[in-house]
């Protein structure tokens, strides 16, 4: 598994699997489309300080690890789907209910929120891409699977985003089952946040999953299916990376940013099958780091330049995808899924961070805030150059 190519299956993309991915895609939207959104209205219509936002949107970290531990041992008491559409209707109802309460909404209510969604998308997608997905494919595909499935949330880093600001220009007035209502302007992008978990909730009610008998002696807590504390130095360098394109999000972005970045995610895919197929093994993660320093340094010249947005896309497709490859290269037998979980960990709880320091710190000034990404940026590079990849390539297993 040294070779930068991942290998193509055909029959891996039958008919289950393609629902779980574009499930996969859909769940991750149905939170994403809150990044651009949420803040905005958090400041505009319920008056919140930067501060106060900020701390709101980094509150989303917090909640990702509440049900990690018990994670391993609910999949074994519970059928394993069953624990991931129940955290998905706990999506659901709370994107729902804040709509409901939004007149209501004061910071520590908008904390619980940030918080309980966190924990909810967390068990989702812990169970959803370390034990569902795995479940759909022969074990000699499970490398491919981790990866498509993944791709498909990394597109939702644009089209979530790209639908919410759709949905923010709605106009107030409109039609719900033929009543017109005046309505938040939140309103229609938590109905669609919701609509967006309850579909993937019906994609994967749709994927018969066979009864698997629990194992015996299973610890209510544990660090199975949640995080390998062996992998604590990737953890740590992609949460630089994360947390770098979590501060970038807090910008005044346009639906032309995203749509862009959705330009770069696909030119990431044809680099990795025709540019780093045979390159050398850490060629992607400083590429991709080279990349972003470009992006933010376009940025800095040229506010509205559309090269960034594209360099951004490229960078964070070629660099998360690496770095999926070496989590899974670093487990050992049966830790799979644990890998998994670190990778999502990581990368989640980077732009939670991000987006709480860019609005909390940065709100009031772009170019401070464009040279810490930078600084950072160039941290996280000499940290990979100079210690990650010797150090993954000394104690990898695979």
């Amino acid at each position: 598994m040294n070779n930068q190519t991942t290998p193509v299956h055909l029959r891996l993309w039958h008919h289950e699997f393609w629902l779980l991915v574009i499930a996969n895609l859909l769940l991750t939207m149905s939170v994403y489309l809150l990044i651009p959104t949420f803040p905005q209205w958090l400041m505009g219509e319920q008056h919140f300080t930067p501060e106060e936002t900020g701390l709101t949107m980094a509150a989303f970290a917090l909640g990702l690890y509440l049900f990690g531990p018990t994670c391993s041992w609910l999949v074994q008491h519970y059928r394993r789907n069953t624990v991931c559409l129940w955290a998905i209707v706990a999506i659901a109802v709370n994107v729902l209910a804040l709509g409901y309460f939004s007149p209501l909404t004061s910071f520590t209510r908008a904390i619980i929120h940030r918080i309980a969604l966190g924990a909810a998308f967390g068990l989702a997608q812990m169970v959803l891409t370390s034990t569902l997905i795995i479940d759909t494919c022969e074990s000699h595909q499970r490398t491919e699977a981790n990866f498509g499935a993944a791709w498909f949330s990394r597109f939702a880093l644009s089209l979530g985003p790209l639908a919410g600001l759709a949905l923010a220009v709605l106009p107030q007035n409109y039609y719900v089952l033929q009543l017109k209502c005046e309505l938040s302007q939140i309103t229609p992008i938590l109905l669609g946040s919701g609509i967006l978990a309850l579909v993937s909730l019906v994609l994967i009610y749709r994927v018969t999953f066979p009864f698997r008998t629990p194992e015996e002696g299973v610890s209510m807590v544990s660090l199975d299916r949640f995080f390998l504390p062996s992998g604590f130095p990737l953890f740590l360098n992609l949460l630089l990376i994360s947390i770098t394109v979590g501060i970038v999000l807090t910008l005044s972005l346009t639906m032309v940013f995203y749509a862009l970045m959705m330009g770069g995610f696909l030119l990431a895919l044809l680099a990795q099958r025709f540019v780093f197929s045979n390159a050398e093994l850490k060629s992607e993660v400083i590429s991709g780091l080279i990349l972003i320093i470009a992006a933010l340094s376009a940025m800095l010249v040229y506010p509205a330049s559309f090269v960034a947005p594209l360099l951004l896309g490229l960078a964070i497709g070629l660099i998360c995808s690496r770095f999926l490859l070496f989590f899974v290269k670093l487990s050992r037998h049966c830790q799979r899924g644990t890998s998994q979980s670190t990778y999502f960990l990581s990368w989640e709880t980077g732009l939670a961070l991000g987006l709480g320091l860019g609005y909390g710190v940065f709100s009031d000034d772009r170019s401070m805030l464009l040279y810490t990404c930078l600084s950072i940026t160039v941290i996280a590079l000499l940290m990979y150059h100079f210690f990650t990849h010797r150090w993954f390539m000394k104690h990898k297993n695979r």
